[in-house]
Formats: C-alpha cells, structure tokens, sequence
C-alpha cells in the first residue's frame, strides 16, 4: 500500500471475490471481478438484487471485456451466485471496452434493456463499427503531429483498426437514456445520476443517498489516477479541464460515503481522495510548464510523466494524457501553441510568463 492509499480506508481489506464469485457489499448488493488481458488487469461489476416491479431478477453495472475468460466467469456466475435468475437490466457507466464488451451478448441472452447516457452509447456504436476518426489509422496521424515519428510504433497504432471491435464483440441496438440529476429505482433504492466528463464522453456515476453508496465507475478510482486524454477525433479538445471541473460534483456527498470503484478495492475517504486527485494533476501541470521553458511537444512530455517504459498501447494513452496537460495550459494563457517546419506541434512558456 502506497502512502496515499493508507490515508484511505479498505472496509473489505485485502479481499477481493476471485472469478465468477460475489461479495456481498451491502444488502441487495454484490461485487464480482472480470478478469482484464492488459496490466490492469481486472474490473469490477456490481449487481443489485431487483424483488419488486420488474420481476426477481439481477439489475448489472458494467458488463467486463468481450473475452472467452469473462464469458467463462458469467456462465459460472449464471449458474452459481446469480441462483438461476435472469439479468433485467444492464447499466453502463462508460463506452470503454472494459465495461461494455459483454453488453451485447448479456442483453440479447436475457432481452434485457442496456442504460446509459447519450454519449457513451453514440461513441460505443462508433467504435464498435471502427468509423473514420476513432479507429487505428486515424489516430496516425494525430501521433504524427504530436512528436511521434517511429515507424514501427505507428504501425502498430494503425494496425489497431479492429482494436475495440475485438473486445467489444457486438452492442446493444437500443438504449435507454440515463441523464445527469434523474434518479433511477434499483434493487429497491434510488439511485442519482451523476454525469462526468474528460475520461469519456458523458460517464455516468450512481449514488444512493438511503446507503451512503457511490458507484464511481472510472471517476474516482482509490490506487491509480483515471486516463485523461487527448483523441484524435477530438483534437482541440481541453479534456483534463472537463475531468477537474467534474470532480466539484462529488462535493456534497458524505465523508462516510462507500465508493465502489470500477478497478481497486472498496474505500471510504472519497473527499481525501479526490483531494489527492487534484494535487496530482496540480504536480504534473507544474513539472509540464516548468518544461515548457523550450518548446515541447507531446511525445517529448511523456517521459515526465511517465518514467517507466511504454509499449505501443500504452504509449497511445500517455501522448493523449501529456496532451491533456499541455492543452490545459495552453487554453488558461500559460503556454502558446507552434508548428514547427516538419509539422510537429511544440507548446512553449508564454513571454509575459514567469515560472
């Protein structure tokens, strides 16, 4: 444990449900794991036990990776924990393929309804059919433009056209629309939407009042700090700006609240946390101006950043986040934006600026 997450409080300690298992969290709820084939290497789902209107059955936060070891884990589950009842709903908080790629086959196996917000199923559609501008040749040249001129490394970027696809095997046609502010009955409580923006579209977070419970997804996560990037399709985008803001709407809620993340374990100490959140990204944006005395580009900021070494996919994300920190500056007055003769963008510490 880290000096930041002792200052955290573990309700579950160490445990964590092995596949195709559950916890139970609180009455009508239970935490399960899906395994991740990345270096985080796992999610977690939640499902609330539904006795009222909608029939006895399971409502489901987020769905896990489109795998053969996460379907493995659900056919156990079907089986064991979920006693043989059907899923109603599924919710997802966001579009990525960690908590979307079982979406498809979980609600055409039990016809249930998939919520979410607007955004992330827009965004989900568009890269499950890997359009023009969210797939792996888009993104080509968006590197290019930003530091990035190996060749081996862009190829294998832009061999990534069926990189969601292959994890998001099939989505749900239909949606119904979560709203920031609505609240929604699940598992007999209700539950307020709150929407967040910078990691993905429009992420939608859960809150129950009557539990003191916060479905968090990938807002607030108790170990690592969510990835916040820039994206080609999004190219001027000011997206760090959009996750800070965002984290102003976990404000009200109680100390005691229990955050239930999407990766980690259970904690209590959101406030602390996202107080954590805030100093770090105040750090790297100090590090990413002091650097900026010379003119940078993206590529050139990972390195601070992340100071261990990168593969391609992990690389991807790094120049989006250095991005993230540089657009940020950029767009307060701290930094200008140049283009440099062979194309590449730089960032440098404006005139009137003293560091």
């Amino acid at each position: 444990m880290n000096p930041l997450e002792a200052q955290l409080d573990y309700p579950f300690g160490d445990q964590v449900p092995p596949s195709g298992t559950t916890i139970d969290v609180v009455p009508g709820l239970s935490w399960l794991r899906m395994p991740l084939p990345f270096a985080l290497d796992h999610i977690n789902l939640w499902l609330l036990d539904e006795r009222g209107a909608l029939g006895e059955g399971w409502s489901l936060v987020d769905s896990g990776a489109g795998t053969d070891a996460t379907r493995s884990a659900w056919e156990q589950l079907f089986a064991g924990a979920m006693g043989g009842r059907p899923l109603l709903r599924l919710f997802a908080t966001h579009c990525h393929p960690d908590h979307v790629g079982m979406s498809g086959w979980l609600c055409e196996r039990f016809g249930a309804p998939f919520w979410t917000s607007a955004a992330e199923f827009g965004f989900m559609r568009m890269m499950a059919a890997a359009l023009p501008g969210v797939d792996g040749p888009s993104a080509v040249p968006h590197f290019r433009r930003h530091g990035l001129r190996d060749e081996g490394l862009l190829a294998q970027m832009e061999s990534r056209r069926n990189y969601y696809p292959s994890l998001v095997p099939s989505v749900p046609v239909a949606y119904t629309r979560l709203q920031d502010g609505q609240r929604v009955a699940i598992g007999g409580t209700s539950w307020r939407v709150i929407t967040g923006f910078g990691h993905s579209p429009e992420h939608v977070s859960l809150y129950s009042e009557e539990r003191k419970v916060l479905l968090s997804g990938d807002m607030v996560l108790p170990r690592i700090s969510t990835n916040v990037s820039v994206f080609a399709v999004e190219p001027e985008g000011d997206p760090l700006r959009q996750y800070l803001d965002s984290l102003d709407k976990f404000a009200g809620l109680p100390d005691d609240t229990l955050v239930l993340p999407a990766h980690g374990k259970p904690f209590r100490g959101l406030h602390v946390r996202i107080a954590q959140l805030r100093e770090h990204h105040a750090a790297r944006l100090a590090e990413v101006l002091a650097a900026c005395a010379e003119p940078r580009s993206a590529l050139d900021i990972v390195p601070l950043m992340f100071r261990r070494q990168l593969d391609a996919h992990q690389l991807s994300f790094a120049i989006g986040e250095a991005l993230a920190h540089l657009h940020y500056l950029w767009f307060d007055g701290s930094l200008e934006r140049v283009t440099g003769d062979d194309g590449i963008v730089r960032f440098v510490l404006k005139r009137n600026n003293i560091i």
